[in-house]
């Protein structure tokens, strides 16, 4: 599984901008305030100690402190030439990161850092999805339109899986690499989410 920012994905390891975290990284990494803070990053931009003790309903300190864990393994930055000394900017670093590292998942303690940072992650996708269900798509006045939530199942070898997979992560990469830094009234980030993958035997 790969993260790129607002779009994250499972079929980047073959691009050459793609970091894949090592098991320091990755343990670092697994830790939902840690997962949060840096997901916010990348959705939603550079954000300081105290922006994200509003966004996430804890005090600065403890942001701050996971900040700088993060800053350690390379996972966030300071932002260059924005702040002060007391209100320092963070952002995620620009390119894509994979979370499954063979290397990693060969030990018991990768596999568990790998398992804990991909909970994490999928659990805050899907809260975003339903909370956007609840107060959209739910809404008399939303705009259900905006978004597509659809599923399928279709019987497919691995090589037209492998083609439908980089078809439409074609489509994705070209999206993401004309909006990335776009801005201007109206615009607002946009997770853009696929799960391609083969079906498990029911019962199992």
């Amino acid at each position: 599984m790969t993260d790129e920012v607002n779009a994250p994905d499972a079929t980047h390891e073959a691009r050459q901008d793609v970091r894949m975290l090592d098991t320091s990284a990755l343990k670092a990494l697994a830790h939902p305030l840690r997962v949060r803070i840096y997901d916010i990053l990348s959705q939603f931009g550079p954000q300081t100690a105290s922006s994200l003790a509003e966004m996430t309903g804890e005090s600065s300190g403890a942001t701050s402190y996971h900040l700088r864990a993060l800053a350690k393994h390379d996972l966030i930055r300071e932002v260059d030439d924005r702040g002060t000394a007391r209100e320092r900017w963070w952002e995620r670093p620009r390119g894509g990161i994979s979370f499954t590292n063979p290397e990693a998942m060969k030990t018991p303690s990768g596999k568990a850092a790998t398992q804990a940072v991909m909970t994490e992650f999928l659990n805050r996708r899907h809260q975003q999805l339903m909370r956007y269900l609840s107060e959209t798509i739910l809404d008399p006045e939303g705009h259900e339109d905006e978004a597509a939530i659809s599923t399928a199942t279709a019987r497919m070898t691995v090589e037209q899986t492998v083609e439908l997979i980089s078809g439409i992560q074609k489509l994705i990469d070209a999206a993401v690499d004309k909006y990335r830094d776009q801005t201007g009234e109206g615009v607002r980030p946009i997770s853009i989410r696929t799960d391609i993958f083969p079906l498990p035997e029911e019962g199992h």
